[in-house]
């Protein structure tokens, strides 16, 4: 299971949210270039950043810092926000971008995924956020309607490379991420899985490497606020997410 450290960018700046609130946003103070260099230098095989302001707008406000990121770095990036055309997708994998993931666009209108996940194989992914089961659009700010095992599976069956599902009551919290809403998604969807949003300690890590489905179990977790606050380093987190492998988790642990 892969950690994937997050960089939020906003204004040049790296952020995190509460809750997706862009009112709710925690500055932290180190250049996002030396961000990723860090996080690579302790131990990360990858990255994920988002352009904040560009899944809101669609507009590429900090796409330069984004591939000045993937440029700096030997870890894989995963970049999203605002990607929503064939020339975002060619941009960022030309700028050093190892896996281009698409939000609004490809929930709004899976055969532009299939058709770009045709392209450009196993580096288009999906990302899903979700608020109760109800995914939401456009930053977080739209109501769409649909439930979000449907629209993952849609995604599944339109190729993506992965699909990231987000908690947004839960992101930036690190109140513990939705291991059920995850073990619905595994008993329903054949596609790699990468879980975002609430993870606070290193039990919760745990837990989301042992969640198991059958023979499925998650492909990956986005963290953010917990490592940046200092619950956890790189290396704690990389340890426990091979829980499965070393047999470390407790059984009131996995409960």
């Amino acid at each position: 299971m892969d950690l994937y450290p997050a960089i939020d960018l906003s204004s040049g700046r790296t952020v995190r949210l509460a809750q997706g609130d862009f009112a709710r946003e925690t500055v932290y103070g180190a250049d996002p270039i030396d961000r990723a260099r860090a996080f690579e230098a302790a131990g990360a095989t990858w990255l994920h950043v988002v352009d904040l302001e560009a899944s809101r707008t669609g507009l590429p406000e900090n796409r330069a810092l984004v591939t000045g990121i993937a440029a700096a770095v030997r870890s894989k990036v995963q970049a999203g926000g605002g990607v929503r055309s064939a020339q975002d997708v060619d941009e960022l994998l030309g700028g050093g971008v190892s896996r281009v993931v698409m939000g609004t666009a490809a929930v709004l209108k899976p055969s532009l995924l299939a058709e770009l996940a045709g392209r450009w194989p196993g580096q288009v992914a999906a990302s899903v956020d979700h608020y109760g089961g109800e995914v939401r659009l456009k930053g977080w700010l739209e109501r769409s309607g649909h439930n979000v095992v449907r629209v993952v599976s849609d995604l599944a069956d339109a190729g993506a490379a992965a699909v990231v599902v987000t908690e947004i009551s839960r992101d930036g919290l690190m109140t513990g991420p939705d291991i059920h809403g995850y073990r619905e998604l595994l008993e329903a969807v054949d596609v790699p899985l990468i879980a975002s949003g609430g993870v606070g300690s290193l039990d919760d890590l745990r837990r989301l490497a042992w969640l198991q489905v059958r023979s499925r179990r998650l492909a990956g977790v986005i963290v953010g606020r917990a490592l940046y606050e200092g619950r956890f380093s790189v290396p704690e987190a990389l340890a426990a997410l091979r829980a499965p492998e070393t047999g470390a988790l407790t059984k009131a642990g996995d409960q």
